[in-house]
């Protein structure tokens, strides 16, 4: 089970939470409130997290990243990275979740290579392939309706180094996404 998974699980049954040493919590127990938890995350790594009322993370600094992480190799980007050499913008919008959607569909429909993989709502999973090489690089997109925020990933599938053609892809996106905006 997931990270969110768990933290879903962990509000919607509280008489199951599991004490330290993995012992369930008394029945009888009605009502736990939990305001403060540490996370372990799937590759081995804890935070500390604030829980808000509505049992949503409130410490947004914490927030679980729905993108795959970046290898260390410098052919990838990622707007959840805290890398600076992988570190980009996310794409924001003003309008609609729903619009900003379509924009963005409308952007990769006009781009040549693109295969759209998945389409979910909150996250798409894109292929560009190159047209010299027939290279193969995956793009991401999470969609933070709350936050206005297109979170994106773009990375080579093969190689070490990518000659900077995923930050220019993104930025690529980012720019015909806001001429649509206009």
């Amino acid at each position: 089970m997931g990270c969110l998974g768990f933290c879903f699980f962990l509000f919607s049954v509280p008489h199951l939470i599991l004490a330290a040493g993995g012992q369930a919590l008394p029945g009888n127990w009605k009502k736990i409130s939990v305001s403060k938890m540490k996370v372990k995350v799937i590759d081995g790594d804890t935070f500390d997290v604030d829980i808000d009322l509505n049992g949503l993370f409130s410490n947004p600094e914490e927030q679980i990243s729905l993108l795959t992480p970046c290898p260390v190799t410098p052919n990838c980007v990622s707007s959840q990275e805290k890398n600076l050499q992988h570190r980009i913008q996310p794409i924001t919008f003003k309008d609609s979740l729903e619009l900003a959607k379509e924009r963005l569909h409308r952007v990769l429909n006009s781009m040549r290579g693109t295969r759209i993989i998945t389409q979910e709502d909150e996250y798409w999973h894109v292929e560009f392939t190159t047209q010299l090489l027939r290279f193969i690089d995956d793009v991401e997109f999470y969609f933070d309706g709350s936050q206005s925020l297109i979170h994106l990933r773009s990375a080579s599938r093969q190689g070490y180094w990518d000659l900077g053609v995923n930050r220019r892809r993104v930025e690529t996106i980012r720019s015909r996404f806001e001429e649509l905006t206009k």
